[in-house]
């Protein structure tokens, strides 16, 4: 587009004092949301690469759930065990090797006993073997999104380029919930029973009554202890990751403290109707001067209960905008800001049709414009 500049236009500036609202964390990172409209909560290094210990099994399961989805496998397709996976160390499901253990008993080793055995067991029936497994993993995070996510194994067992951020790991956490809820309920059952051993879940955010329901913990010497969490109160959902905690209590009160916190400081406050003009914007060379913005859905802020009248609404487009202007284009951005949270955006739509402007009202804005530049040029010299 012709002389087209960022343009910014505040259409609401609503401060008040500032308000005390703030919150730390002894997790050494963390990424928490409103898992319900995205709304970034808090967030601390949370997208440096880490070791994601036993969390990266959320990957592996995301792996297993689209080969269900697309038909590959189902829950009663049966696995072989592998004297690889049986030997394996660390947590287990304590596979025999040679039995044959179905998909759904795969997942339960998993998600409940985080079982090193079990995941190997996946990864080698899908792809013939773990490194292959751990390769699609890291090809399949590209594609995802998750932009600090590279895999060597299919169990988060120590290896310098099994590396996840926070942030990853709860975007990877909030589209299991979405497009996996057949299955989603697994990571909140209490315990499972293999090889006549019964393990209890390692989540410790599922016996304390807030509303927890997944998802995955984790540690080894090098990450310490870590969780991805994801707890429900009304209709609202948060998810979020801690890491680097010291010992497996810190990382049980961390977590409580963390999802309560999300939960309790937050208060959705409408601001715009669907349908409802927000703003306008302004249009170069068209019949109209300017263009009135829409929301097709209605607006609901995500705030802290302390900063209700404490934020900021401004609109955002490139423009003027050239004419003509579809109706129902999208064509500027609303972004709302509160105190440290991470701007909120919401697209913002053409309501009308806007036509080119006639042949004289195009030529008197071109000369208003050689004019401009011709004074700008003047100026700068």
């Amino acid at each position: 587009m012709t002389a087209a500049r960022a343009v910014l236009c505040a259409i609401a500036f609503l401060v008040t004092t500032g308000s005390g609202w703030a919150f730390e964390t002894i997790a050494q990172s963390a990424y928490v949301i409103d898992a319900s409209s995205g709304t970034v909560l808090f967030e601390k290094d949370a997208e440096r690469p880490i070791p994601p210990a036993s969390m990266s099994k959320l990957m592996t399961l995301n792996m297993l759930f689209e080969a269900i989805e697309v038909g590959r496998v189902t829950l009663d397709t049966e696995f072989s065990v592998s004297q690889k996976a049986h030997l394996m160390g660390g947590s287990k499901m304590f596979l025999r090797e040679g039995e044959r253990v179905t998909v759904k008993n795969l997942i339960q080793g998993i998600i409940v006993q985080s079982g090193n055995d079990a995941c190997i067991v996946v990864a080698e029936g899908l792809e013939g073997s773990e490194a292959e497994f751990a390769r699609k993993m890291t090809i399949r995070a590209q594609k995802m999104g998750l932009k600090n996510s590279t895999f060597a194994n299919s169990t988060g067992w120590p290896d310098p380029h099994q590396r996840m951020s926070a942030k990853d790991l709860v975007l990877l956490a909030t589209h299991i919930q979405s497009e996996f809820p057949e299955h989603y309920a697994f990571f909140s059952q209490a315990s499972f029973t293999w090889a006549d051993i019964s393990q209890d879940n390692r989540n410790p955010l599922l016996k304390q009554g807030i509303g927890a329901d997944g998802l995955k913990t984790g540690h080894t010497q090098e990450a310490g202890y870590g969780l991805v969490g994801s707890a429900v109160q009304g209709d609202r959902r948060v998810t979020f990751m801690i890491s680097g905690m010291q010992s497996s209590s810190d990382r049980a009160t961390e977590g409580a403290r963390v999802a309560n916190w999300a939960i309790r400081n937050f208060l959705k406050k409408p601001l715009y109707q669907k349908d409802e003009v927000i703003g306008t914007a302004k249009v170069w060379l068209g019949a109209q001067k300017t263009v009135d913005l829409y929301s097709p859905t209605d607006i609901d802020a995500l705030l802290p209960y302390d900063a209700l009248n404490d934020y900021t609404l401004s609109i955002k487009y490139n423009g003027p905008i050239e004419a003509p202007i579809a109706k129902d284009a999208e064509v500027a951005t609303l972004i709302i800001k509160a105190n440290d949270m991470a701007e909120i955006e919401y697209p913002l739509y053409a309501k009308t049709r806007v036509a080119k402007g006639g042949i004289l009202e195009r030529m008197l804005k071109s000369a208003d414009k050689i004019k401009d530049e011709l004074l700008n040029e003047a100026v700068d010299r």
